[in-house]
């Protein structure tokens, strides 16, 4: 039996696949198995893929005809999957050698749905250690209980979904499919939902991810009207947990977490393509009426005067009933 899918997509990674798959051999066992999936590059990852898959023990090579984006590639690879025990890697980052052995271990020896593990993140040449916002370490929890609370980062602020492992269990009750299309912030409805609907979780002291930062070709570093999707990812956010039993108590930092992403964006919103700026202003206005109202009206209490300013002030800005409704 597989004990460990590896799902890894790649999309026009040509520079950095090779350290990737490095990595990933560093990390091969028997009972591993490495789904690389191909989002339709046009440069030369897949024919560095196609050597991977003669040359890496337990590789799995599969190829979209279409560019479909991360969480349809993620998606792809959850369904060929046949391990365990899941976890995700992304094209462009890499590996400590035997980390995936450390990852199983923990998850085994803890029972629970899933682990979380902190990362090291690579900008350039400088390395900084993220680690999981939550203190203790080694001890099951209901990832219920660590939503909150609204006004500071919690697990479900720290949304990497390489960073962790994932019983199957989980994965036949529907909660690591993530949502089709979403081409930015796709991690952030999986996170709220696994910690929502999930049973049992830990957070562990296990260092082995290298998250690179600051890569051209990543949706982070570019202006256009992809990077809009965070809104289609948050509206789902508040909408399954304007859903949950717990509402009244989920729904502040729901709403305060996506005010704080509006703002994030408009902050650096010169970094926009100007159409892609403008519309970014509009779908931001209408999200913001859509929000539960009174809900907002606490959350933009609780932010400092900076943010809050810009957001009462977008949240003046009218927008047509259409919009609002989307």
């Amino acid at each position: 039996m597989v004990k460990l899918s590896v799902i890894v997509p790649f999309y026009n990674v040509q520079q950095y696949a090779p350290d990737t798959l490095k990595s990933l051999r560093a990390n091969a066992r028997d009972d591993f198995e490495f789904i690389l999936v191909d989002d339709c590059s046009t440069d030369e990852t897949p024919d560095i893929l196609e050597r991977a898959a003669r040359e890496l023990p337990g590789a799995v090579r599969l190829r979209h005809e279409q560019n479909g984006g991360l969480a349809t590639a993620r998606n792809t690879g959850l369904d060929a999957a046949r391990g365990e025990y899941l976890t995700f890697l992304d094209g462009d980052d890499w590996l400590a050698p035997g980390y995936f052995g450390q990852l199983v271990a923990s998850i085994e020896e803890l029972g629970c749905d899933f682990v979380r593990t902190d990362h090291v993140q690579c900008t350039a040449r400088a390395r900084s250690v993220h680690r999981v916002p939550y203190g203790r370490r080694g001890v099951v929890m209901s990832p219920r209980d660590v939503i909150l609370p609204a006004d500071r980062s919690t697990s479900v602020d720290y949304a990497f979904a390489w960073a962790g492992v994932y019983h199957r269990r989980l994965l036949d009750r529907g909660l690591l499919h993530f949502t089709h299309g979403l081409r930015t912030a796709e991690d952030r409805p999986w996170i709220w939902r696994l910690h929502r609907e999930a049973e049992t979780f830990a957070a562990v002291s296990l260092l082995g991810v290298f998250y690179r930062r600051g890569v051209s070709s990543s949706l982070t570093q570019i202006g256009d009207v992809r990077q809009l999707d965070f809104i289609k990812a948050f509206d789902q956010v508040v909408r399954e947990t304007a859903e949950d039993r717990d509402a009244d108590k989920l729904l502040p930092k729901a709403v305060r977490t996506y005010c704080a992403i509006i703002s994030h964006h408009l902050g650096s919103i010169e970094r926009f393509e100007p159409a892609v700026a403008r519309k970014l202003k509009t779908l931001s206005a209408a999200a913001l009426k859509r929000m539960p109202q009174g809900v907002l009206d606490e959350a933009l209490d609780s932010m400092d005067l900076q943010r809050a300013t810009r957001l009462r002030r977008l949240r003046r800005r009218p927008v047509g009933a259409g919009e609002v409704a989307a």
